[in-house]
């Protein structure tokens, strides 16, 4: 009687983190990684550059730090995603990369989503990334105006209270989210 020699899997896919197939796609052409990740509360952006003994991040930005530059709103909205890109990719400008390919890892591709708008953000901001024109928002949505839209309607049906709570209590007028925005992109545009 055969016995059956069986070998484990990478613990990494076995948890459901790493798609080795297309990591080593991505790896293969040898160019650096556009890596951009999204939690519940905040969205992540890196350059990452392929090293045998673990992936060095180059360039890094998070939605975290756009509260230095007065984004009060949500850290994980449309507006903050874009905000996150083009401020990565206003970090990234100094440093003359090439061009650059998007790696999602297991996140799936939502045309006009927010992975999809800190990609516009990096394309504004002058970085050359490899990507479809268009998966990319339209500006209006990326300014975050369908948030202004929705919080005007809400107030009409008396539900603006309930749903932008926490706004209300950071002393934010969701109406205003595009002139929020304008202010703080015009401040990463300065900063460089």
């Amino acid at each position: 009687m055969k016995s059956k020699i069986r070998s484990a899997q990478f613990r990494r896919k076995r948890e459901g983190k790493t798609n080795y197939k297309k990591r080593l796609k991505l790896l293969q052409g040898g160019m650096l990684r556009l890596v951009i990740r999204r939690s519940s509360k905040n969205i992540i952006t890196q350059i990452i550059e392929y090293n045998p003994k673990g992936d060095k991040v180059l360039v890094s930005a998070s939605s975290k730090e756009l509260e230095k530059f007065g984004w009060k709103c949500s850290r994980s909205n449309m507006p903050a995603a874009y905000l996150t890109g083009f401020l990565l990719g206003k970090k990234a400008m100094n440093k003359k990369f090439g061009r650059i390919v998007l790696d999602l890892g297991l996140a799936k591709m939502i045309k006009g989503g927010r992975i999809c708008a800190a990609l516009k953000g990096c394309l504004d901001a002058g970085l050359d990334v490899i990507c479809d024109q268009s998966i990319l928002p339209p500006d209006e949505r990326i300014r975050g105006k369908h948030i202004s839209d929705y919080a005007i309607k809400l107030k009409k049906e008396s539900k603006f209270d309930k749903i932008f709570s926490g706004h209300i209590k950071n002393n934010i007028d969701v109406e205003n989210i595009p002139l929020i925005f304008d202010e703080v992109k015009k401040k990463i545009v300065g900063e460089k």
